[in-house]
């Protein structure tokens, strides 16, 4: 009697379990499969639509964008506060070499920074370093801009690819084919508007603690755009004149620690005498030390690439 009052009991539960679950594996199809019908595809995961960052975009509900707030109709671009457009100008250089300097830096920039995202993307990045440009904060040439800081020795450069390793990549010919005419057209005067007087952006990844001194102005693609506060960041402070030299078009080299000159070898031997077709003289600015540990400590920093390019550029062999 009692084994038949368990199983009875045991099936009352298993039935009431199952009305629980029942609806939420119903509820959790989606409607459109009920029905018969393809489910619709998902534009995050498009490759014309999917980039770094484009499902922040996609995240129904995810924020809203600032009431009044004007900007270009475009769905990989939210405006956060109300903005004007830098004022136009042309960069020409004053010869063709300048010329194709400031291109050649400017798309390195729009590349390493922008190269898998949206035009939109790319556009942003490409104001950004030239209201730079125009800005009395910063250098007056467009190759100073993109490589301020690499000749530093802290690696705090102010766009991180110049001294991250990632230039001993290769470029994808399409993708750099792309960015070098977003660069030309924006060295032209194409003004991308969106951005307004912006002169920073970070990831979406990432919240650096300079952002909380600026105002931010627009999500654009991967990036979090923003300009500085009070009259840096009003169009008064955007009217430096372009310089048209381009001293520079590539990073600095790097300034190292000043070191004692190395003997040659044969000074590591205490009774040898150096050749006789090759002197040497108090002349040349060093005497030979007792001894030399090999190759201990020169106070050279290690080298930034990253392992995967250092052999990046050497024949094959």
């Amino acid at each position: 009697m009692r084994m038949k009052e368990w199983k009875a009991k045991s099936g009352i539960a298993a039935l009431a379990l199952a009305a629980l679950v029942a609806p939420r594996l119903i509820t959790a199809a989606p409607l459109d499969l009920l029905d018969g019908a393809p489910a619709p595809l998902d534009p995050a995961e498009q490759p014309d639509d999917n980039f770094p960052g484009s499902a922040f975009f996609f995240a129904e509900g995810a924020f809203n964008p600032v009431p009044g707030v004007d900007t270009v109709r475009s769905r990989h671009v939210l405006g956060l506060d109300a903005v004007k457009a830098a004022p136009a100008a042309i960069f020409r250089g004053t010869t063709a070499l300048d010329s194709y300097r400031a291109l050649n830096c400017l798309t390195n920039a729009v590349y390493y920074e922008a190269g898998n995202e949206p035009e939109d993307g790319q556009r942003a990045v490409a104001q950004v370093v030239l209201n730079r440009v125009r800005s009395h904060l910063w250098a007056d040439t467009v190759c100073g801009v993109v490589y301020e800081g690499t000749e530093r020795l802290d690696d705090k450069c102010q766009f991180t690819f110049s001294c991250d390793g990632s230039m001993a990549r290769m470029p994808n010919a399409v993708a750099w084919a792309r960015s070098r005419r977003i660069a030309q057209e924006a060295l032209a005067g194409r003004v991308y508007a969106p951005v307004g007087l912006a002169t920073h952006y970070h990831t979406l990844a990432v919240r650096p603690d300079w952002s909380f001194s600026l105002q931010a102005v627009a999500v654009i693609g991967a990036h979090i755009f923003y300009r500085n506060p009070g009259f840096n960041g009003t169009a008064g402070a955007f009217t430096t004149a372009y310089r048209g030299r381009e001293p520079i078009s590539g990073p600095a080299r790097r300034i190292w620690p000043a070191q004692p000159v190395t003997p040659p070898d044969y000074w590591a031997a205490p009774h040898a005498s150096p050749p006789s077709a090759a002197p040497v003289t108090p002349a040349m600015g060093w005497a030979p030390p007792p001894s030399r540990a090999p190759h201990d400590g020169d106070g050279l920093p290690e080298s930034t690439i990253r392992p995967e390019y250092r052999n990046s550029g050497r024949p094959l062999t």
